[in-house]
């Protein structure tokens, strides 16, 4: 399948070739016709699977951590990307200027974003009309200039500028992207430049990305017609011909050449397919910061040469390659400076060590190799020989030193290989008997990605312990993670492994040619059998399933390790072969020998007997690896058989490696490599002429990769991590390779690179975090709101069962700095004198009111400002409130935090008592002016989530109310169900994170522990409740439990037409994942039983989740017809999704009096 690139390269030399008229560049008309054209149909799904969801991922921290953005569009066309973010992202956009030279589309887009109909604005917040500029962004300032429907502003600045659909016709780049860093807002910074570009990679000329993603796998679909592709191949090409004859004859000629590129497939016979792979590169204003680094630490000299062609076809920011540790920690710190990520480039081996426009560290100046015998490690007798090999060896370099010293490693089977394979497992010929290369590691000298420091971790001798290295607090939880999964947590300098005897290598080799598929199977299964019960550990046998003109053969090595004879000059050229038990099988063996560990690479039938041999470089290949169980299984040998039929080059192939023995001694915990129950290591591999590297060829053997191991993940153990890096379609298999390891990686990849400096390694999923719980404390004037934080703070302090920080602070502390700054007042006498506050309280009120007139949004800015602020401590208390409903306005904002508020009341006297003289607030707060001066609860418009009586002295009463009402928040029990709710990449839809909530039923205990939750959580009385209601389907689960646990009558809602007569109803619009899952957004009816529950009954209603709240709202509009009022109703809901804002909702409707109460808080979908 070609790309677009290619299709546009051979339509311009089409018409070079066969016509000489002057070109003519493309009309609005004929270039918006041609547009419409490639973004129809699977053309969209480009949008849909990548552009939308990476952009609503990589905004999200910027838009939640702003006020109000300023945004700019380059060649939006006739719709904003920004248009199609969430709704509560769209909402923040309150100034937007484009430069969109096709007028039809400016037009376009002017009347969608000003849309008067009953659909919502797609950016509904705008201050003022879009600033719409009919002209092309050009690298002098041209926002004053050319046709705008808006005002003009020369020294406009922006919080996001973006480049929407490629940057064609700009050269050079990188100037371009200059001058939209020039553009950004300075402050505050964290403002980016996003750039989505088609076909191949960006070349920046030195620009570091903050963020980069891919995605290889879009396709444009176009009707195989003569009317669309003549309007479909002069957009790609760029222009038409001037002369109307020509013009036609070249269009002629024009649709032959997509014909004969584009893909057909059975299920779309009537379309031609085209490749058409994107890739995002995000810029902030560190991008220009590469001098600062090249700086300090020495550069590649020359071009770089790597194994990998992936990897050759990146064009990085830069290579730098340190000579001493301090150049890694330099490296380091200046990534963590600026907010970007690092390669590391070991072997070469990796298709992502190199990557577009981030910076690599090359490793080969660490190349030495020391072997230390038993006694040598620190004077320690009886230790066993260790070898210390830096990261910038090879296998090969390794094997050859430690050979001459009788001794070796189990490493992998290439010579070639560096440290990136050993430290993700290492699967070699030693592998049976001793282990995989990870399990060889003791020791390990780290450069930290989070601090810069160098670390010392495991047995590493005293004489290669750099100057400063020390030894991390979680030494044992690294150690262990670098035995498997070690390229993610930091960049290491060298590797302690124990050694072995060197041992001697007998070899034997049988090529069998396979008369059919039905040999083909037979002979696997016998093959299987016979290593699977017949092979001592000393043994390993590999196969080969690979074709050689057209013939199919299954090729055997089988390889025996001694150490009988520890040093030999040279292997015996051909000793004569011993009768084995596979010969009954495959017949005689073609060839044996004895050779020695550095032989054994030249011995391997890849290199030495396939295809005329694969070692003179004249090959590229690609390959991916699963572990297999019984591969006689009769649907895992016929998919084998099937995928060696359908390789798209004849040099493909697949290969297993025998497992079992010592790599399943070590139990799937021990180490992070924990996929250990395998018989097979199934490399599936890609071969082309290298000469084709970046072709149609490449990418054909690519998808045969991927589509094999995508057929056999189902019925594998586990997939391999060494080969997996940020390619999207390395995903599902990243999600098998670390067996039960997965959330330990995860949680450790949080603590040891929190900003993803080594973003390019091996995918690991994202932490489940350990919530913060952000408490509010609010209420009444002088209620003792301090003081009471100040108990709860020492309450959660003093936790016995868990290790808990907390802090408590006052977020009018931000009005005071910001007063005491414009005024001269004594800061810290604002903050700890009540008497001197309080002569400032009228002025400080008077400030704080022309602030917010100033910045609307001031209260939510200082609110994040003490949230981010507080990221160390898990118990946030937050006083000097004055917002109304702060939960429902503000919780979306923290979306990965549980955010609850207790209002804080008193009575009179003891209010009086406690303002003493000075009549003020006697507790610190400064709301005496705000909406919740002197109130009490009933005078609230909203429910708060708890609420605290503080009118005794002393501080037990504020402890008991902390112990029983707030301590349960941070119960373990939260913790184990929320670990029951399992989560599903890519689904409904692509860039969707779904949390299984029902999933918590289908777990050992889990509908036990929810309902048991569910009633002890809840802040009323289940003596005085009169039902538990419900809405299907999820609610159903979990009400029925709860209600016959608690012993009260269920009430359940369905929809129209399932219930017996008589029944009220109202109408129910689609939920949130209904609105995911289908496309059809029909409301429909709900409804239950007439006087079912009799007018006035209290009433608990039970759902799943709260995510937009729609179906709640029906739910209580169907209950007030049947007479139960608002004020006799509290919601319980398992799992509540924060950003789709559905407590606003509620309040929306007249329902903000309602209790709420939440067991669960995810910020996914």
């Amino acid at each position: 399948m070609a790309t677009l690139d290619s299709l546009k390269q051979a339509l311009r030399q089409k018409a070079k070739a066969t016509a000489s008229s002057p070109k003519q560049p493309l009309s609005d008309t004929q270039y918006s016709t041609g547009f419409d054209i490639s973004v129809r149909g699977s053309g969209w799904m480009t949008y849909q699977d990548f552009i939308i969801p990476q952009l609503s991922q990589l905004l999200a921290p910027l838009f939640n951590s702003r006020i109000h953005i300023s945004a700019l569009e380059i060649g939006p066309g006739p719709k904003s990307l920004l248009g199609y973010l969430p709704g509560h992202l769209r909402q923040k956009v309150r100034k937007y200027t484009a430069f969109e030279p096709n007028g039809l589309f400016a037009t376009r887009l002017e009347e969608w974003l000003c849309s008067t109909s009953e659909t919502e604005s797609p950016l509904p917040c705008l201050e003022n009309p879009p600033n719409i500029h009919r002209i092309p962004f050009v690298l002098q300032d041209n926002i004053g200039s050319g046709t705008s429907t808006g005002t003009r502003d020369n020294d406009e600045k922006y919080d996001i500028i973006l480049f929407c659909h490629s940057m064609y016709g700009m050269k050079p780049k990188h100037r371009f992207i200059e001058r939209a860093l020039e553009m950004l807002i300075e402050r505050p910074q964290g403002g980016m430049v996003v750039v989505f570009h088609r076909d191949g990679s960006l070349h920046l000329d030195g620009l570091v990305c903050h963020r980069t993603a891919s995605f290889p796998t879009g396709v444009v679909s176009v009707a195989n017609d003569d009317e669309v592709l003549d309007c479909f191949a002069p957009f790609i090409a760029g222009f038409i011909m001037q002369d109307v004859d020509v013009d036609k004859a070249i269009r002629v000629e024009w649709r032959k050449v997509c014909r004969a590129l584009g893909r057909r497939e059975e299920a779309h016979p009537d379309h031609l397919l085209f490749s058409s792979p994107n890739v995002m590169a995000a810029f902030t204003q560190h991008a220009t910061m590469l001098p600062e680094l090249t700086a300090q630490v020495p550069l590649v000299k020359g071009d770089k040469t790597v194994k990998n062609w992936e990897a050759r076809l990146h064009r990085p920011a830069s290579i730098i390659r340190p000579t001493e540790v301090r150049h890694v920690q330099q490296c380091v710190r200046w990534a963590l400076k600026h907010g970007v990520g690092l390669a590391v480039v070991g072997g070469g081996h990796s298709g992502h060590c190199l990557w577009p426009n981030v910076v690599s560290v090359d490793m080969s100046a660490f190349d030495r190799v020391h072997i230390l015998t038993a006694g040598e490690d620190e004077g320690k007798s009886g230790s066993g020989s260790l070898v210390v090999a830096e990261t910038g060896c090879k296998t090969g370099d390794i094997v050859r030193k430690t050979m001459a010293a009788g001794l070796t490693v189990p490493l992998g089977a290439r010579p070639s290989v560096g440290a990136g394979l050993w430290l993700q497992g290492g699967i070699g010929h030693l592998a049976r008997l001793h282990g995989l290369a990870c399990d060889a590691i003791v020791g390990a000298v780290v450069v930290s990605v989070d601090s810069s420091q160098a670390l010392c971790v495991g047995r590493v001798p005293s004489q290669h312990r750099p100057v400063g290295a020390v030894r991390p607090e979680n030494e044992t939880d690294l150690l262990w993670a670098m035995k498997g999964a070690g390229t993610n947590f930091g960049i290491v300098i060298s590797i302690t492994f124990k050694a072995y005897a060197a041992p001697t290598y007998s070899i034997r080799n049988w090529v069998v040619p396979l008369s059919d598929n039905l040999e083909a199977r037979l002979r696997l299964s016998d093959f299987d059998k016979f290593v699977d019960s017949k092979l001592p550990r000393n043994f390993s046998a590999d196969a080969y399933l690979y074709c050689d003109n057209d013939q199919l053969y299954l090729g055997v090595t089988m390889f025996e390790s001694s150490t009988s004879r520890l040093t030999f000059e040279t292997p015996t050229p051909t000793p004569t072969p011993t009768p084995t038990p596979i010969g009954t099988i495959l017949g005689p063996e073609d060839n044996f020998k004895v050779v020695n560990s550095v032989g054994l690479f030249d011995a391997e039938m890849y290199i030495s007997g396939m295809h005329g041999g694969h070692g003179g470089g004249k090959t590229s290949s690609f390959k991916r690896c699963l572990f297999l169980k019984r591969i006689r299984a009769m649907n895992v040998v016929d998919m084998l058989v099937a995928a060696v039929e359908t390789r798209p080059s004849p040099l493909c192939y697949l290969h297993l490696l025998q497992g079992g023995g010592a790599v399943g001694d070590v139990a799937a915990d021990t180490t992070a490599f924990g996929c250990r129950d395998w018989d097979f290591a199934c490399v599936v591999t890609g071969v082309w002429p290298r000469d084709q590297d970046g072709t149609e060829a490449a990418r054909a053997a690519v998808r045969w990769v991927y589509n094999v191991v995508g057929d056999l993940l189902p019925l594998s153990s586990g997939a391999y991590g060494a080969d997996l890096g940020p390619d999207p379609r390395d995903a599902a298999l990243a999600a098998k390779a670390f067996g039960p390891n997965r959330p330990r990686l995860a949680r450790l990849k949080h603590s040891l690179d929190p900003r993803n400096v080594l973003a390019y390694a091996c995918p690991l999923p994202k932490a489940p975090m350990e919530q913060k719980l952000i408490i509010l404390v609010t209420g009444e004037s002088c209620a003792g709101k301090d003081f009471c934080a100040d108990v709860w703070v020492s309450v959660f302090a003093t936790y016995t069962h868990k290790s808990l920080t907390a802090r408590a602070v006052s977020i009018s502390d931000a009005t005071k700095r910001e007063y005491a700054a414009a005024t001269g007042a004594d800061l810290n006498r604002l903050l700890s004198d009540r008497a001197y506050k309080e002569q400032h309280r009228p002025a400080l009120t008077t400030f704080f009111q022309g602030q917010a007139r100033q910045r609307p949004r001031l209260p939510e800015e200082h609110f994040l400002n003490v949230v981010y602020g507080a990221v160390d401590v898990d118990v946030l208390l937050i006083t000097g409130m004055r917002e109304e409903a702060p939960v429902t306005a503000w919780s979306h904002l923290v979306p990965d935090s549980r955010l609850i508020e207790v209002y804080v009341q008193a009575s009179e006297q003891t209010q009086r008592i406690r303002r003493g003289c000075h009549g003020g607030d006697g507790d610190g707060d400064d709301n005496k002016d705000s909406n919740n001066s002197g109130s009490n609860l009933t005078a609230l418009d909203y429910r708060p989530s708890l609420i605290f009586n503080n009118d005794t002295t002393g501080n037990e009463a504020a402890k008991r109310f902390a112990e029983h009402y707030l301590l349960p928040f941070v119960h373990e029990d939260l913790q184990r169900l929320a670990h029951m709710v399992r989560q599903v990449p890519d689904f409904p839809r692509p860039g969707i994170e779904f949390c299984h909530v029902l999933g918590i039923s289908q777990q050992p205990g889990g509908l036990a522990l929810c309902t048991s939750l569910l009633q002890t959580h809840f802040t009323g009385d289940w003596d005085k409740v009169d039902a538990v209601a419900c809405c299907e389907a999820g609610g159903f689960v979990y009400a029925s439990a709860l209600a016959s646990r608690v012993d009260v009558p269920l009430v359940l809602i369905r929809e129209a037409g399932k219930l017996p007569p008589p029944t009220v109803s109202v109408i129910k619009p689609s939920s949130h994942f209904s609105s995911f899952a289908s496309n059809n957004s029909n409301e429909r009816r709900i409804e239950m039983e007439r006087d079912v529950v009799p007018r006035g009954a209290s009433v608990v209603v039970v759902d799943d989740v709260l995510s937009t709240g729609e179906t709640l709202c029906a739910v209580l509009q169907l209950l007030d017809e049947a007479g139960i009022g608002a004020e006799d109703i509290s919601i319980m809901v398992v799992a509540e999704f924060p950003i789709h804002r559905g407590r606003e909702l509620l309040r929306q409707r007249g329902f903000s009096r309602i209790n709420i109460q939440s067991l669960l808080i995810f910020s996914g979908a």
